[in-house]
């Protein structure tokens, strides 16, 4: 029996104007509970292809499944409901919101979707925000602002509000780029821990697709893809034909 996918890709091909294409991908399928890591240079495309996996972009030709949903099928709010509920996404430059404290940044997503709130494991979202902090020891910090922190605790902060709420797929696009060797090697051992403890409230299991262009970070994941490989990119000179 085959395992469920939690990403599925087929014969898609993606451009910022259709006569103009920059991705095409034939088959990718992740399954439910994996932890990816997808590696690809500078360039590949790796942006473009979350940006399609998360329902920011669309393509023109071609299947996108996505946590049992046909993406092709969805409208643009339902594509944002999905990832705001079920997608938690680790930013390279973390994206946090600078006049908001830590515990702010963290809640954030279970304050914008109540089907992501229901599945915390604490009585409140304060106590779960508090029990996350503690687990990831940034819990003296929650009352500051996150432009006070180092970037290793702004990290910390990244991680936790993409955990939140047990989502069923967490994205991360190379969040470790600005890490040295030993710092960057304790923020994935935590990552992989965190995302696979797992909530009894979600009855999928957490996915992790790691991006980025540092094959030396595959050791840490159960499955290595690599972009090149699964993917064509379209050369300029075709782009700008």
């Amino acid at each position: 029996m085959q395992e469920v996918a939690a990403i599925h890709l087929e014969h898609v091909r993606f451009g910022y104007r259709a006569d103009r294409p920059i991705l095409s991908i034939d088959h990718l399928r992740i399954p439910a509970g994996r932890r990816v890591f997808l590696h690809g240079p500078s360039g590949s495309g790796k942006t473009t292809l979350l940006s399609l996996i998360s329902g920011v972009l669309v393509p023109q030709r071609g299947s996108i499944h996505v946590l049992g949903q046909d993406l092709m099928r969805l409208s643009a709010s339902s594509r944002d409901t999905l990832r705001g509920s079920q997608i938690g996404y680790i930013f390279q430059g973390f994206n946090l919101i600078p006049y908001l404290t830590v515990a702010e940044n963290i809640a954030l997503p279970c304050e914008l979707h109540r089907t992501r709130r229901a599945r915390i494991t604490s009585s409140t979202l304060s106590e779960e925000v508090v029990r996350l902090a503690l687990r990831l020891d940034i819990h003296a910090h929650l009352g500051e602002t996150v432009t006070r922190l180092s970037t290793g605790q702004q990290q910390r902060v990244a991680i936790a509000r993409a955990i939140i709420g047990s989502p069923a797929l967490v994205i991360a696009d190379e969040p470790t780029s600005s890490l040295d060797t030993d710092r960057r090697d304790a923020f994935l051992d935590l990552l992989n821990e965190v995302t696979m403890e797992g909530n009894t409230r979600n009855p999928s299991p957490t996915t992790l697709l790691f991006v980025s262009h540092d094959r030396s970070l595959a050791s840490h994941f159960d499955e290595t893809l690599s972009l090149p490989q699964i993917a064509q990119t379209v050369p300029q000179a075709e782009r700008e034909a």
